[in-house]
């Protein structure tokens, strides 16, 4: 005799569903939130060497100034300006704006290519400053 969970039928799950950008984009605010996090903590780290002396600030410098440490500074720049449009977006949202699905997709793929400029922008002006 079957048990009343047997005949239950199972819950669609990410092999039934296709990705679509209000769901990756949900997920990479999530991500961005937590990399704002880690990020914030290299720069700590990197401000309590400066505050520690010569030799530390240059080991802080060494270790921020290699490939690994740049590449997470450009992600840590992506997530802040990301979680910004994002916010702002979810701002609108909040006052009934742009909640038809083709907003929400259009809006969607602005924030991304808004983050990424001005990711793109903040390196080069820091880049022309340095």
């Amino acid at each position: 005799m079957p048990t009343a969970t047997q005949n239950r039928p199972l819950s669609p799950h990410l092999q039934i569903y296709r990705p679509q950008i209000t769901s990756v984009l949900s997920i990479l605010h999530r991500m961005t939130g937590v990399a704002l996090t880690l990020g914030t903590l290299l720069i700590a780290y990197w401000l309590i060497a400066a505050a520690s002396g010569a030799e530390a600030f240059a080991a802080a410098q060494d270790w921020i100034g290699s490939f690994l440490g740049v590449l997470l500074l450009l992600a840590w720049s992506f997530s802040l300006f990301y979680h910004l449009c994002n916010g702002v977006r979810h701002l609108a949202w909040d006052l009934g704006l742009g909640l038809e699905i083709e907003t929400v997709t259009q809006t969607g793929w602005v924030t991304v290519a808004v983050a990424g400029g001005l990711t793109l922008v903040a390196w080069i002006v820091a880049f022309a400053v340095w």
